[in-house]
C-alpha cells in the first residue's frame, strides 16, 4: 500500500470516566472509522489467541481462566499495584496490538475510497511507546473531581476510582501533552459541538503534517 493512501492515524484517549467513549460513538456516527484498542485486546485474550499464549508465557497458566481465555480481573490484580509487572506485560501485548492496528490500517487504505483519517480509541497512549504510532493525539479532558464524580455516579466505589486516578497518569498532564483537547468538562448536550470542532481541526492537521 502506497502512503500516499494510508489513513492519518488519530490517538483518542483520556481519564477514567473523561468520556472518550462517548467521543468515539460521537464520530462513528459521523462516519469516522474508530477502533476500540480495548476490543482488540479482548479478542488478542480469547482462547488460543496470541495474547493468551503471550500473557500464560509471561506469567504462568494461572492467569488464564477454565476455557483458555485469560482471567481478566486476576490479571488485572497481578499488575495495578506492580509498575514491573505491568512493564512486562505491555512489551508482551502491545506490539500485538500495534500489528492488529496496522493490519485494520491496510484494509481502510485498500478501500476504493480510503478515509483520510482514522481513530484508535486507547487509555493509555499519553507517556507511553505507541504514542509515536499516531499523527494526531486527541485528548478528551474534564477536571480530575469530574472524573471522581462521574466514576461513582457510573457504580464504582470511591475508593476504587482515586485508587484508579491515583495510578494515572492525570488528566492535566495528558491535557498538556495532546495535539487537541476536547473539553467534556460541560453537559452531555455540548459535547457534539466538541466533537465536530476538534474534528476539523484533525483533519487540518492531518493536511499540514502529510505536505
Amino acid at each position: 500500500m502506497s502512503v500516499a493512501r494510508r489513513p492519518c492515524l488519530v490517538g483518542l484517549t483520556g481519564g477514567l470516566a473523561s468520556g472518550k467513549s462517548a467521543v468515539a460513538r460521537l464520530l462513528e456516527t459521523r462516519g469516522v472509522p474508530v477502533l476500540d484498542a480495548d476490543r482488540e485486546v479482548h479478542r488478542l485474550y480469547r482462547p488460543g489467541a496470541a495474547g493468551a499464549t503471550a500473557v500464560a508465557r509471561q506469567f504462568g497458566d494461572g492467569m488464564l481462566a477454565a476455557d483458555g481465555s485469560v482471567d481478566r480481573a486476576a490479571l488485572a490484580r497481578r499488575v495495578f499495584a506492580d509498575p514491573a509487572a505491568l512493564a512486562l506485560l505491555n512489551a508482551a501485548v502491545h506490539p500485538l496490538a500495534r500489528a492488529a492496528v496496522e493490519s485494520w490500517l491496510v484494509r481502510l487504505g485498500s478501500a476504493s475510497e480510503p478515509p483520510p483519517a482514522a481513530v484508535v480509541e486507547a487509555a493509555l497512549l499519553v507517556g507511553s511507546e505507541g504514542r509515536g504510532a499516531y499523527d494526531v493525539l486527541v485528548v478528551v479532558w474534564c477536571p480530575a473531581r469530574q472524573q471522581l464524580e462521574r466514576a461513582v455516579a457510573r457504580g464504582m466505589s470511591e475508593e476504587r476510582a482515586r485508587a484508579v486516578l491515583a495510578a494515572q497518569l492525570p488528566i492535566d498532564a495528558m491535557r498538556a501533552a495532546a495535539d487537541i483537547v476536547i473539553d467534556n468538562s460541560g453537559p452531555p448536550e455540548s459535547l457534539a459541538a466538541e466533537v465536530d470542532r476538534a474534528w476539523r481541526e484533525v483533519l487540518e492537521i492531518c493536511v499540514a503534517r502529510r505536505r
